[in-house]
């Protein structure tokens, strides 16, 4: 099984599997929501609790107050609901109700969902067949708009380019300044500076670009080496300000990265790509504005990666979870650019759990590390501004280095060194004791910074992966079958 680390609900014609805790953990927003999932996981603290065959799990849960927690998880979706106020997606509520039905101890029996469960569930599942009806429509032309929406929302669109290029043409003009005045002398200005110059751009409507001036405020306090840093990002933020500024000369594809990369909204619009798509690894990254959560997918019978977006506002995770290690049976629309972002789109089956799926443990083909920058520097190309690549590395070994460690290709023949990110997280040591100085094979980003690891499998036969860790309620075990999950 692997242990790395929402389309529409469909009815299901068959019991769907229960999630594994891992697969369970693998959904928490952050450690703080695991931690206070694992203290639900108990049948003390719940009532009223069922399940059925369509994939809907719910339970009455003990509160402060006087009436508990209505919760409500469809597993096909996923999706989640519950009466407490927490802004977290799934909540920790949802997260224990989930870990009390994977432990499989009979709390949570078989049945009918109770109303206030039923009315939830039919209210969402007529939502999702409205929207996939919608889709449909507009997919054959029976809701195409008329001549008059396309000349408003052409107007907008050109209105919009051109807040965007006065915005260009600023920040030319301030990255100017900032070069001649010299970059040595760039952390007296403090970040206010930096602030209000993004400030500007989202006046612009280039929230891209404001996000990369934000980055460059932060460059000056990074320790030493900050000027050629700053230097490097000055550079591709100048290319990205001149690549907007002639985008009619270029190929439509890097057109499209650029308005991305920019901060123009864009539609996935490419044709739909049918696989069974293994979810290999989850993550958010906050900005203090928004969160990002990132899930990784490999299509089984096309051999391709994808990458899901989901945002939340301030304060509130990303609804849209996947559990790590389930495979679905659905279809992907790509998005236009070079890139490999998609949306979820139609559902064929419910996601299924690792019992039932075709040896979900099978890692993604893979190669060298060589292999590997190939890829990354191929992929920068049609992306200059690509902050990381997904690779997945056969037979590289973890070994220490001067001053971090880095994956090392089993003949020894090269090596890539693993991120700043990586060495402060805890899935490092998972590493190393899987490898137990074997190969392995890991998937993960490569960027400029380095290699950041999200799954492993002990592959070889020679590393620790021996299954001794399968699943503990507190989680903690995260070694299965030889998969580990790493962030």
């Amino acid at each position: 099984m692997l242990l790395s680390h929402g389309g529409e609900p469909l009815p299901a014609t068959e019991s769907v599997a229960r999630w594994t805790v891992e697969q369970v953990l693998s959904l928490a927003p952050d450690d703080a929501s695991r931690k206070a999932g694992n203290k639900l996981a108990t049948a003390g603290h719940w009532s009223g609790t069922g399940f059925d065959g369509s994939g809907a799990v719910w339970g009455l849960c003990k509160g402060s107050g006087s009436k508990p927690y209505q919760t409500v998880v469809d597993t096909t979706g996923p999706a989640y609901t519950c009466s407490c106020p927490s802004r977290k997606f799934p909540c920790k509520h949802a997260l224990g109700l989930l870990l009390l039905r994977a432990s499989g101890d009979g709390s949570v029996p078989q049945g009918e969902p109770a109303d206030w469960a039923a009315q939830w569930l039919t209210a969402r599942r007529g939502r999702a067949e409205a929207k996939q009806a919608k889709q449909e429509a507009a997919a054959s032309g029976e809701a195409a708009p008329g001549p008059a929406d396309n000349a408003a929302a052409r107007k907008r669109a050109e209105r919009r380019a051109e807040r965007v290029t006065a915005g260009a043409l600023e920040l030319e003009q301030r990255l100017t300044d900032l070069l001649r005045g010299g970059l040595a002398t760039a952390d007296r200005a403090g970040y206010a500076l930096w602030e209000e110059t993004a400030a500007r751009m989202v006046d612009a409507q280039a929230p891209g670009l404001a996000g990369r001036v934000r980055e460059l405020g932060a460059i000056p306090g990074s320790g030493p080496g900050w000027p050629v840093r700053l230097l490097e990002e000055c550079g591709l933020l100048h290319l990205l300000d001149t690549a907007w500024l002639g985008r009619e000369r270029l190929p439509d594809p890097l057109a499209a990265t650029v308005r991305t990369r920019v901060g123009l909204p864009v539609s996935a619009e490419g044709p739909p790509v049918r696989d069974r798509w293994l979810v290999l690894a989850q993550y958010d990254t906050p900005d203090g504005r928004l969160t990002t959560r990132r899930i990784w997918l490999y299509g089984r019978e096309s051999g391709r990666k994808a990458l899901l977006l989901s945002f939340g506002a301030m304060g509130r995770a990303p609804e849209l979870a996947l559990p790590v290690g389930v495979t679905i049976d659905a279809e992907l629309t790509p998005y236009p650019g070079g890139g490999l972002r998609a949306d979820l789109g139609r559902q064929f089956a419910p996601p299924a759990a690792a019992p039932g799926t075709p040896v979900p443990d099978t890692p993604p083909p893979g190669g060298s590390t060589v292999a590997a920058l190939a890829a990354y520097g191929e992929a920068l190309r049609g992306d200059p501004w690509l902050d990381a690549w997904p690779v997945t590395l056969r037979d590289v070994i973890p070994v220490p280095s001067e001053g971090g460690w880095q994956l090392a290709d089993a003949e020894g023949a090269s090596a890539l060194p693993l991120s700043s990110a990586a060495l402060s997280r805890p899935g490092l040591w998972k590493l190393v004791a899987l490898s137990g100085g074997g190969p392995v094979t890991v998937f993960g980003e490569l960027g400029h910074r380095g290699f950041d690891p999200f799954a492993a499998w002990d592959t070889g036969g020679t590393g620790g992966g021996d299954g001794s860790g399968a699943g503990s309620g507190s989680g903690s075990a995260e070694v299965t079958d030889g998969a580990v999950r790493l962030i």
